[in-house]
């Protein structure tokens, strides 16, 4: 039944809102949606469990006469408010779409009966750390909708603060509760508990696109991971009675570390330098309480882990595994496998090696697994449905084994137990869940819950800081405009190309539902467009399109992963690259091609070895490419063919000015992410505005998406919490 929106507050999943207001919370946070997309969340809400057509949200929520695309703005609307709930309409924790029919909210809606708005959770204070509920009585009905009487609280930020903990650990606990319920097979033993371990919100979240996987090791008494702090990446270790955590002191050459184990004795770490999108890269042994590190000599790897007698170290580059000592001494080829193999673990008797195997074109991933006396992998759950998006596992000391699998952007918590090929889910959301490690002495597993976010926002000519995009641009993650001023074109957040007029008319997407698109650049003359996109399981390829939605052909299917295509002042060729090694075949040569659009032929740009990421100049005179580091840009004078270096600071997403007179880039590498530009004629470079600039302090970091003819500056700020949990598996 329909509720009145007076005064009346609701929560489900981890939010809450206050529907007459118009604010919605996470936690304690509050969660930018608003206008319409919010007023189309309320309907939903408030008809929980029930149909709402698109009739019935037009009726409701558009005044009468307003000239608008309806269709158009509506997805918009629930595009934002999944973006919002971090919700995905393929696999729908909140919001289900019913095809040309209307939207259906099916998340469990609970009425709060006052006024009062949420308090809001200092990050740097944890609540008490006993929050560990009991399992709660789980509702009959998925939809029910039900009152609760208000909890009372005092004016203590303390007391204010234990009731939100405490709101977020039960939620969690119900989450986790029904995936174990779900998955649970007859006679399973384990009933889980789940208990948050740290509250700062910044444990660094994985990202297996470029190949950085949420590892998180223990020594017993402590947890060590990867954080995130004024926008860069360091090693901490947390206490796990606690929470409380320190850092590591790391010496520099070890930038953005990566975790890749901790020795049996928990005396030694093994730690990757993962600043830049390298394929291998340094690995170092770093003592567990903190002091200098040693680099591992003529050693570079992706990932790497102690042999079960910890005197030698197995480590893995390209498709292969090496056994060698700690100083990197007497190499010997352990494996030859069909892919890049990540998170290397030995089972508990040290005779059988499990790994997630990573396939970079078509982007899968699965465990497989090899005895220590043959070294022949095979599939470990070939025949298990999510087996293309599992990862990260982790061995418990019964022989059981707990690992991830994604269902679209989320991902939650499975266990396969000793000689079963039916793994038995453990979480249900509502975060997604990551990198497990069991703990040493307890049938208690440790893992990452993970929740993103993301807003667009925009920096001026001349302003100080920037300021959200609240148009129709605002769900982009990569944008252009048209030479002339007159179009725009967007990559949304899940991989749609979209254009429209400068004011924002005619908007219409451009790609179709199996393609997803990383990037598209305009024509000289706005008539067509240059695609980096891909199908299914497919490589990064070269697509042309007209600006009209027309004539989609591929230019370019070399099997390897093409990338960035941007075109010469004429529109007669185009200039690409490969994919850094992170995205594409580790074999593949890196040079920078040119594509005749005439003969289809190819050709490389002398001296372009090891260079990615092209931008040819509006005015032709130059390419900028950057090195495969990302610590170099480099400038190639088409008219006398050679190169020079114009930077030698970090730099991710380049885009040239309206006048070929500037290079704009996001120092990623850098403190706080600062967007800068460098000036061609001179090589000076000039910040324009980093994470400090942005207008909320919560953001994570920030992505460079594009630039505007005007010099307007725009990026996707993502604010992404993190946190470790501890997942209890007791047996009743």
């Amino acid at each position: 039944m329909r509720q009145s929106t007076h005064s009346v507050r609701v929560a489900f999943g981890t939010f809450e809102a206050d529907l007459s207001t118009g604010e919605l919370w996470r936690g304690g946070f509050r969660i930018k949606l608003q206008g319409q997309p919010f007023r189309v969340l309320a309907e939903l809400v408030q008809n929980a469990g029930q149909v709402v057509t698109r009739e019935e949200l037009q009726q409701r929520v558009w005044e009468p006469g307003t000239n608008v695309d309806f269709d158009h703005s509506l997805g918009t609307a629930v595009n934002k408010i999944r973006e919002a709930l971090g919700d995905n309409a393929d696999n729908p924790r909140y919001v289900e779409t019913l095809t040309r029919r209307g939207y259906r909210f099916i998340a469990p809606v609970t009425v709060l009966e006052t006024a009062a708005a949420p308090a809001t959770i200092d990050i740097a204070t944890p609540p008490p750390p006993d929050l560990a509920p009991s399992v709660p009585t789980l509702p009959t009905s998925p939809t029910a909708m039900m009152s609760v009487q208000e909890v009372s609280r005092t004016p203590s930020t303390i007391n204010r603060l234990w009731v939100a903990g405490a709101a977020i650990a039960l939620i969690l606990l119900i989450g986790v509760f029904c995936g174990f319920l779900i998955g649970r097979p007859a006679g399973a033993p384990q009933i889980p508990s789940l208990r948050q371990v740290t509250h700062s919100q910044r444990v660094l979240p994985g990202g297996d696109a470029m190949e950085v996987f949420p590892v998180t090791v223990t020594d017993g008494l402590h947890l060590f991971a990867s954080v995130i702090r004024d926008g860069s990446v360091h090693l901490a270790r947390i206490t796990i009675a606690g929470g409380a955590g320190e850092p590591i002191v790391l010496p520099d050459e070890i930038a953005g570390p990566a975790i890749a184990d901790i020795s049996h004795d928990g005396s030694r770490l093994l730690v990757r330098s993962h600043a830049s999108n390298q394929s291998e890269q340094p690995l170092f042994i770093v003592p567990s309480g903190g002091g200098s590190a040693q680099r591992i000599v003529r050693i570079l790897a992706h990932d790497a882990t102690w042999m079960p007698d910890d005197k030698k170290i197995l480590y893995a580059t390209g498709n292969q595994l090496l056994v060698a000592g700690p100083d990197g001494s007497e190499p010997v080829l352990f494996a030859t496998l069909p892919g890049r193999a990540f998170w290397l673990r030995w089972s508990p008797d040290g005779k059988v090696l499990r790994f997630t195997l990573f396939d970079p074109i078509p982007h899968t991933q699965a465990l497989w697994e090899m005895t220590v006396s043959n070294h022949t992998a095979h599939p470990v759950l070939s025949k298990w449905a999510e087996a293309n998006g599992v990862c990260c596992g982790s061995w418990m000391s019964d022989g059981s084994f707990v690992f991830q699998a994604a269902q679209g952007p989320a991902s939650d918590l499975w266990l396969l137990a000793p000689r079963s090929s039916n793994p038995v889910r453990l979480t249900d959301g509502p975060l997604t869940y990551q990198g497990p490690v069991a703990a040493r002495s307890e049938r208690t597993i440790f893992l990452t819950g993970v929740s993103t976010e993301g807003e667009v926002q925009q920096l001026k000519p001349g302003a100080r800081d920037f300021a959200p995009v609240r148009n129709f641009y605002s769900d982009a993650h990569r944008l252009e405009q048209s030479r002339d001023g007159k179009w725009l074109a967007w990559v949304d957040t899940v991989g749609r190309l979209w254009r429209a007029r400068s004011d924002g008319s005619e908007i219409l997407q451009l790609s179709p539902g199996d393609l997803q698109v990383f990037n598209a650049h305009w024509s000289p003359d706005g008539s067509r467009m240059a695609l980096m996109a891909r199908k299914a399981s497919g490589a990064w390829s070269i697509y042309q399109e007209f600006a009209d939605g027309s004539d989609l052909q591929p230019l370019l299917e070399s099997g390897s992963n093409t990338a960035d295509p941007t075109w010469s002042p004429d529109g007669q060729t185009i200039v690409l690259g490969l994919a850094p090694d992170l995205l594409g075949k580790d074999a593949a040569p890196r040079t920078i091609q040119l594509l005749d659009l005439k003969s289809h032929r190819v050709t490389t740009l002398p001296g372009s070895d090891n260079l990615f990421s092209p931008r040819w100049a509006p005015d032709g005179r130059y390419i900028a490419a950057l090195s495969l580091d990302q610590r170099q840009v480099k400038l190639y004078e088409v008219a006398t063919k050679q190169w020079r270096v114009l930077s030698g600071r970090s730099a991710a997403d380049p885009v040239w000015s309206a006048d070929s007179h500037y290079l704009y880039a996001d120092a990623f590498m850098d403190a706080g992410q600062p967007v800068y530009r460098v000036a061609v004629a001179d090589g000076r470079i000039e910040e324009l505005g980093g994470m400090d600039r942005l207008r909320s302090s919560e953001f994570s970091d920030m992505v460079l998406a594009g630039t505007l003819l005007d010099g307007t500056i725009v990026v996707r700020a993502r604010s992404t919490t993190a946190n470790l949990y501890a997942l209890g598996l007791s047996t009743r």
